[in-house]
């Protein structure tokens, strides 16, 4: 209990002692927020560096994700109720290397049910950066609404003297109070920029501005605490797909095989005789598939298995090819990288099993 105490005072004085930095957020707050009635907005915990414990305030790595709960992350960036009405639910308190598809229902669930209500006008999830850019895509697929839904993690436990975990809270609140995230996707709100979650990739293990969209690039920033759009995504998103996962109670397996020198498809055949119902193979260059494993994924195919061809380069779109690939029925990935491929894959086998059909679903996403 006393370590608790303490770690309680360091998230919300040490951790925050910038508060005036904080506050300079706030004050600068639209005015109009302050004279109408505040919007409502939902937290939805799930755990992550975000809610990390460390020894100490200069511990950045070794920590413990999830240790603090959503309520105490809630008292420790109190300028939140000044932009909106908050409340917090803890769904999970995971690191989220240990992300599920159980936990992705749960969650999916409860934020369709949230946002169909009409007192209820965003949701902000707080999230664990190792898998966020795939939590933040399959959501991006299945929420069915056009209220902002915002998801942030943090790159620096909550003890930390310089933790950027209480900024993109106080953002992420801003962003999804305004009108101006309605209809634009899962938003990703870290380091002061605004990402969309089909584009956005984690690119460093360590700096706080690991996410980016390298190639196809930011949606937009903060300034001075308030968000501000320069552009929109093409791709079709939340209300205009056809994924409904409001019966699921799991997904299809779908695996990733990375491909190097020496690949001889054995992986191939084990995902295979595991029950994987669909593979993601992670080529070299622009997708390509090694000689000797191609047998495999050509037999997988025929036991109609579909395999989507991806990249293990981290720009730049997979696209056809006049290789026997296409005439086996392979699915290209286009710029999706095979994290988030596979998550297009699995939701797509909930529809179909026809390559051509899902085919069409990665033009589309």
């Amino acid at each position: 209990m006393h370590i608790k105490k303490c770690f309680t005072a360091i998230f919300i004085s040490s951790a925050f002692l910038s508060a005036g930095l904080v506050n300079s957020h706030a004050a600068e707050a639209p005015v109009q927020q302050q004279k109408v009635a505040k919007p409502n907005v939902v937290i939805l915990a799930t755990g992550g560096t975000i809610a990390g414990s460390a020894a100490s305030n200069t511990q950045m790595t070794g920590y413990k994700a999830g240790a603090l709960g959503i309520d105490v992350l809630l008292q420790a960036v109190p300028e939140i109720h000044k932009v909106a009405n908050v409340k917090g639910e803890q769904i999970s308190n995971i690191g989220s290397e240990s992300m599920n598809n159980k936990i992705w229902l749960k969650l999916a669930k409860r934020i369709n049910e949230l946002l169909a209500k009409p007192d209820v006008d965003g949701i902000v999830i707080t999230h664990g950066t190792d898998t966020l850019e795939e939590t933040a895509y399959f959501l991006n697929l299945v929420i069915k609404s056009d209220k902002p839904v915002v998801i942030i993690g943090a790159m620096r436990p909550a003890t930390a003297i310089s933790a950027d975990g209480p900024v993109n809270i106080l953002n992420a609140v801003n962003l999804a109070a305004s009108k101006d995230a309605k209809g634009r996707g899962v938003l990703i709100a870290m380091n002061d920029n605004i990402n969309g979650a089909r584009d956005v990739q984690k690119t460093n293990t360590l700096r706080v501005d690991t996410f980016q969209s390298p190639e196809l690039g930011y949606l937009g920033y903060f300034e001075n605490g308030r968000p501000v759009f320069y552009k929109a995504t093409t791709r079709k998103h939340t209300i205009d797909t056809e994924f409904d996962v409001s019966n699921l109670n799991d997904l299809p397996r779908v695996d990733i095989i990375y491909s190097h020198v020496n690949d001889d498809g054995r992986m191939a055949e084990a995902a295979v005789a595991n029950g994987a119902k669909g593979i993601v193979h992670a080529g070299t260059g622009n997708g390509s598939i090694h000689e000797a494993a191609e047998p495999a994924l050509y037999d997988a195919a025929k036991k109609g298995i579909v395999v989507v061809r991806s990249a293990r380069v981290p720009n730049g779109p997979t696209i056809e090819s006049t290789a026997a690939w296409d005439k086996a029925g392979f699915v290209h990935a286009g710029t999706l990288n095979p994290q988030k491929a596979r998550i297009l894959l699995q939701l797509g086998l909930t529809k179909t099993n026809d390559p051509q059909k899902i085919s069409e679903m990665f033009k589309q996403y």
